[in-house]
């Protein structure tokens, strides 16, 4: 597809290196720029596709394409439910009563660098019958997680959720992702101990690991202080910002 010369500048606050999928926003954005340009319009799922095979090419690391599709179906006030598998994806609807909460532990992490892709190995591994210790471990991460992410779901769907409940379930995902997938850090375990401590009702890593960030919910009154306080507390340099669910990849 021919696209015409132009000039292009990327403008971002997204912190690289976070575990806030920044190499897929910027891929995103690139390919939705040139699609456009070209008049050659690709499917939501089918751009996010294309996006993912560039960044395994430009890599060589075997991500997968929650990020991409993330960056693209996202809705105002809504998380996007992703089945990988089959690609087939809904919105849920976020409280209105819970902020988001992101805080960097100022941990980079380069997923080319990481183990990342040892971690995926070891669990094909396992889903193809392996029965050592390790590749079961990664087996139960993930399907104990998909059995998480089904009871979270549910739970928003009802009116009032039950807040108690939710934090558990993010705790266990937490312990989970530090003990069964191991992709924890100490910087991010002291965070999440953090988070609840402070008053966040929910609060776990996100992303593949290794460094990056923390994501809470958190009452709206009690977010601005949250941001402050859990800064002030780590004893690392983090940063933390209240977040938006906003639309995905526009034209403006």
């Amino acid at each position: 597809m021919p696209v015409p010369d132009l000039e292009a500048t990327v403008s971002s606050n997204l912190p690289i290196g976070a575990g806030l999928s920044s190499s897929a926003a910027l891929g995103v954005a690139v390919a939705y720029a040139l699609t456009t340009l070209s008049r050659h319009a690709l499917g939501a799922l089918e751009l996010a596709e294309v996006v993912q095979l560039a960044e395994r090419r430009a890599t060589g690391v075997p991500c997968g394409i929650m990020g991409q599709a993330a960056s693209i179906l996202g809705q105002p006030g809504h998380a996007v439910l992703l089945d990988t598998g089959s690609l087939d994806w809904e919105l849920v609807r976020l409280p209105a009563d819970h902020a988001i909460v992101v805080v960097d532990s100022g941990v980079r992490h380069s997923l080319e660098h990481s183990a990342y892709a040892t971690r995926r190995a070891e669990l094909e591994r396992g889903l193809e019958g392996a029965s050592d210790p390790v590749a079961r471990r990664r087996v139960r991460h993930v399907r104990s997680e998909n059995e998480r992410v089904r009871e979270v779901v549910d739970m928003l769907r009802s009116t009032p959720f039950d807040t108690r409940r939710l934090g558990e379930i993010f705790r266990q995902a937490h312990e989970s992702l530090r003990v069964d997938f191991e992709v924890s850090t100490p910087a991010l375990d002291e965070l999440v101990d953090l988070a609840y401590g402070l008053g966040a009702s929910a609060a776990r890593m996100t992303g593949a690991g290794f460094g990056g960030s923390i994501v809470a919910l958190v009452p709206v009154e009690r977010a601005p202080r949250f941001t402050t306080e859990i800064v002030d507390a780590y004893s690392g340099a983090g940063k933390a910002r209240v977040a938006t669910a906003a639309g995905g990849a526009c034209e403006l």
